[in-house]
């Protein structure tokens, strides 16, 4: 699933129908938050699941990430609820109570104790919990009254109950030997991770050990959720989570962060490709760095940059824009007359742009997916060689939708 050409990525998106691995339970609907669309999802897992994750640094970071964190510092959870369109941030201690009693009303539901419970929110700030309807609303999925727990669920199910301003549901699966790994997540905006980014929700029936599930989703987690930006701005209930039930038993490490890997970069596409408003896909690869972590800053540089965007938006291969946004990274050590610059496969810089290759360069940028390649050419320790540090992150255009979601985003 990608970005569709100009013209919006609400058009021509083909949702696939994805089931959780064996063993996870789903369970969603409208708690009466906004409107009566599915607002609330809970996701169980067997007794003995591993579970691990990542969380926003943001220093106003809401109730459901400072208590997930705790929880899931023993590697070990039973449940997930996500309450979507309500963000319980800047709630003061009645958000922090109102998120405890969620993840204990969740535990009863699900027959496990509190602290195997992680909550996520995800929505406006500012706003509390509205507790006599989440409780109500547990009370009667408790004694039956709502539909009980499809099991194993239905992936896409879940990750449409999870959407705010998403415009589709975003799913993707991967086989490690016998185990699969299933992935959910949101976000289309407030899209800049540090630590995580986001809400995902990743879950395989592969057996393995916290710490080394800790360990893995880290590494992956670093070179693809946290190599996406929409618009520079972290948000406030950011969160990828991590659980594996152990039913398909243990499976190679390789194999397992390789599925692993392969899921949350398809998911890391589907959210730049997805952003508000956004019609095409920006993809960023810098190489030739002094090391991963400088190609890192360059990239995010050139992705961030509203002149950047705009151009992409506008399909005009203007490049200095990009040059400008790799001049920006002042403190490193990058020369001007070592640097390459493509977009696509065609050289912009140095090499000078002949009439041909500007019309081919527009009707490039009129594509759903559009690579921006800059080679560094920091020199290395041999007279004819050159560093190797490289990296990719993910964006998107900027557009006059991108204003006029976020302008009206609470009226």
């Amino acid at each position: 699933m990608r970005a569709t050409p100009h013209g919006g990525n609400a058009l021509g998106i083909v949702v696939r129908e994805v089931a959780f691995p064996p063993g996870f339970g789903l369970h969603t609907g409208n708690i009466g938050i906004k409107d009566r669309t599915e607002d609330v999802m809970i996701l169980s897992a067997p007794p003995g699941t591993t579970a691990a994750g990542v969380f926003t640094r943001s220093r106003f970071s809401g109730p459901s990430v400072t208590l997930s964190r705790a929880h899931v510092a023993d590697g070990r959870a039973r449940a997930v609820v996500i309450i979507s369109k309500n963000a319980n941030v800047a709630t003061g201690p009645v958000g922090d109570a109102n998120a405890a009693e969620v993840a204990d009303l969740t535990a009863q539901v699900v027959g496990c104790n509190t602290p195997e419970v992680i909550v996520a929110s995800t929505g406006v700030i500012g706003v509390r919990y509205p507790m006599d309807r989440i409780r109500a609303y547990m009370h009667r999925l408790e004694t039956g009254e709502e539909d009980a727990f499809d099991e194993p669920g239905s992936a896409t199910t879940a990750a449409t109950a999870i959407m705010t301003t998403d415009t589709h549901a975003k799913v993707a699966a991967a086989r490690a030997g016998p185990a699969r790994v299933v992935g959910i997540a949101k976000g289309v905006g407030m899209i800049e991770p540090d630590m995580a980014t986001m809400l995902a929700v990743i879950t395989t029936d592969a057996a393995t050990d916290p710490a080394s599930l800790d360990a893995m989703f880290r590494r992956v987690v670093d070179r693809t959720f946290n190599a996406v930006s929409i618009d520079t701005d972290t948000s406030t209930s950011d969160m990828a989570v991590v659980l594996a039930s152990g039913r398909a038993g243990r499976v190679d490490r390789d194999a397992l962060e390789a599925a692993l890997d392969e899921v949350c970069l398809d998911l890391t596409r589907q959210l730049a490709a997805d952003g508000e408003g956004a019609e095409t896909l920006i993809v960023v690869t810098v190489d030739g760095a002094r090391d991963d972590a400088q190609a890192r800053r360059v990239a995010k540089s050139i992705v961030n940059s509203p002149l950047v965007k705009t151009a992409v938006h506008g399909r005009d291969p203007n490049w200095g824009r990009v040059a400008m946004a790799v001049g920006k990274c002042y403190e490193d050590d990058i020369l001007a007359e070592r640097i390459t610059i493509r977009f696509g496969e065609a050289e912009v810089y140095p090499a000078p742009i002949t009439p041909r290759v500007l019309e081919e360069l527009e009707r490039y940028l009129a594509s759903p997916e559009v690579l921006i390649h800059v080679n560094l050419g920091v020199p290395g320790d041999g007279p004819h060689s050159l560093e190797t540090g490289s990296f990719t992150v993910y964006g998107c255009d900027l557009t006059d939708g991108y204003v006029r979601i976020n302008a009206d985003y609470t009226t």
